[in-house]
């Protein structure tokens, strides 16, 4: 039987025995942003941070910019869900580096970190703060910070959350995987009712619209 009180959350028990925590990706994204620079962005900070061998959970941003087909892409090219959370919740969140150009463009001062924070869960906390893309020939179009779940002593997730609000904020899975999922973590083909089932992309594809 277990200790846990009537009313208290259950506690996650964290990744198995030997396998690295799961990190969440926030982005924020200018239209027409290509799939390869938000990509290639997320993999310099996952490197940057020490967390290249640690699974990608999902990406997050806002639910303004959950269309846009550079966020989408990418999400189906790493095989994880894109999550999508209001402009309200991401601005309760509590952040190290707000912008007032984000919150008169998009209603949050924070898109890249809120979002990593509330998609990560209970007990999270930021790995690694904004960073910005560095195309070549070209202004930075993509944002990323990297969150993930404080863990215990004894491999248990934490039970507060950084920056975040009590209770949980709304959020849908926009993209699910492509039949190409990465090699590390579950096989999730299940796909968001009304999402297409993806296609695949003949070479020289252009990836902004």
């Amino acid at each position: 039987m277990s200790g846990r009180a009537v009313g208290e959350p259950a506690r996650d028990p964290g990744p198995p025995a030997g396998e690295p925590a799961p990190v969440v990706v926030g982005v924020g994204a200018s239209r027409g942003v290509a799939v390869s620079e938000v990509v290639e962005l997320i993999e310099a900070a996952l490197a940057a941070a020490g967390c290249a061998d640690r699974p990608v959970r999902a990406l997050a941003t806002v639910t303004a910019k959950s269309s846009e087909p550079g966020l989408i892409g990418a999400a189906r090219r790493l095989g994880v869900p894109l999550r999508a959370f209001p402009a309200t919740a991401l601005a309760a969140v509590r952040v190290p580096d707000p912008s007032a150009a984000t919150a008169a463009a998009v209603g949050t001062p924070s898109v890249a970190e809120a979002a990593a924070l509330l998609a990560a869960g209970p007990g999270a906390q930021l790995i690694a703060g904004k960073r910005k893309s560095v195309p070549r020939g070209g202004p930075a179009r993509a944002t990323c910070a990297l969150a993930g779940p404080a863990v215990t002593d004894n491999g248990a997730l934490t039970a507060g959350r950084e920056g975040a609000p009590a209770g949980s904020s709304p959020a849908a899975d926009i993209v699910m995987p492509s039949p190409n999922p990465p090699r590390r973590g579950p096989d999730r083909r299940t796909a968001v009712i009304g999402d297409k089932a993806p296609e695949r992309e003949p070479t020289g594809t252009k990836e902004t619209q």
